[in-house]
Parts: C-alpha cells; structure tokens; sequence
C-alpha cells in the first residue's frame, strides 16, 4: 500500500513514516526546509519530498508522487505564537490567525487537491489531524484563539470533504492525536508517540466503523464538536 504523510519530519509524522515502513508500506513522507529525522532513515521503500504545504505542490512538482495513495495523513501543522499569551483574545493579530489557519486548515485542502485523483484511483482514506482544542464542547479554558480557529475549521473541512468523496470510494475521518510529547509540546504530553501512532492507525484500519468524517481520538472515542 502506499501511504503519504505531510509533516513527517519529526514528531508524530515521523511516528507514522516508521509504522508504516514496518508494516511494509511504501512510504511518501514530506518536509517543510528540514528533513529532520528523515534523513537517518534508510530504506528503499521511502520517497522524501519536499513540501511546504502553504505551496499547492512540492517543490519539484508532481512527478515524484504515486499513481494511487491508499493513505493520506495530513499531519503537518503549527501551534502559532508559542505563547500562550500570545493567542490571547488581546493578543492575537490578524496576521497570527491568518498564518496558522492557512497551514493548520487550508493546508489539508491544497494536498487533497492535488492528490485526490490518486485517492480515488486506490480508494484511498485521508486521515486530517485535528486536536480537541479545536472542540467547542471540550473548550472550558478558553485563548489559543489562533491554533484553536484552525483545528475546528479543519473538523468542518473534513466532514465536507468525507461527503464530496464518499461517492468516488475515498473515505475520510478527523483525528485528535492526544496529548503527545513532542516539540510542540514542549515534550510535556501525556502519551509518547507511539501510543499516540497506534492508537490512529487502529482507527484508520477501522474507519468504517465511524461516520464519515467522524472526528475520533486515539484510543478509538469521538470527540464532542
């Protein structure tokens, strides 16, 4: 099968290049400027693109991409101003909004359109990376108001995208990876990448088992919206 994963430099991308590699997969694994991790990775079966996905394609265009994609993960994201402060309702500029909405949300569209062909071909599963901070239900803190606008917005893409595809064979679901220790983080989570890896991929392996474009964590619950 072949997989593709935005933002699989580090962290959980990174977690989902090497499950995939280790369940035989051929691996498409796509980096911003650094390739981080990916470049200790020796394997045949991975293909490293280069891909800041505020771009519609990779830098080299498509012609490194696979005939049919059986996965796509959207994972690549960014928290914004690393301040908590920062997303304050007093805070925030419409220029924080604007940065992390375009990669956090539009992002997921620019890569699903231009490889959605080839979803269609394998009928394929996109699997978008949200976090429950994009939950209004689950919001009891308030702030974050840049990283939270994205991630909610992204829950609503995908739905609409799960309803857009569904009669050409391509299904699609939200995730909420956890609370996971990772830079952007801080290392500061409560689950390690792994738990947090194969918790996902047990929901992409039984994604027929949720509505389409079900927001759903790792360990297998829907998240409230």
């Amino acid at each position: 099968m072949n997989v593709f994963i935005t933002g699989a430099n580090r962290g959980i991308g990174l977690g989902f290049v090497h499950y995939y590699l280790d369940k035989g997969c051929e691996v498409w694994a796509c980096y911003r400027r650094d390739r981080g991790g990916l470049a200790k990775l020796d394997d045949s079966r991975l293909h490293v693109l280069q891909w800041d996905i505020s771009q519609d394609s990779p830098s080299n265009g498509d012609s490194d991409l696979p005939d049919k994609i059986g996965v796509l993960i959207n994972n690549a994201g960014i928290y914004g101003a690393s301040r908590d402060a920062a997303q304050s309702l007093n805070a925030v500029t419409p220029e924080d909004m604007h940065k992390v909405f375009d990669i956090d949300c539009v992002g997921a569209i620019r890569v699903v359109k231009l490889l959605h062909t080839r979803l269609i071909g394998a009928k394929g599963i996109i699997a978008n990376l949200s976090s429950k901070m994009g939950s209004s239900d689950d919001n009891t803190s308030g702030g974050c108001y840049a990283y939270r606008a994205a991630k909610a917005a992204l829950v609503i893409v995908s739905k609409s995208m799960a309803i857009d595809l569904a009669p050409k064979g391509v299904r699609v679901i939200t995730l909420h990876p956890g609370w996971v220790r990772t830079d952007m983080t801080d290392h500061s989570g409560l689950i390690d990448v792994d738990e947090s890896v194969i918790g996902m991929t047990h929901v992409i392996d039984n994604i027929d088992l949720y509505e389409p474009g079900a927001f759903v964590a790792f360990d297998g619950k829907v998240v409230p919206y």
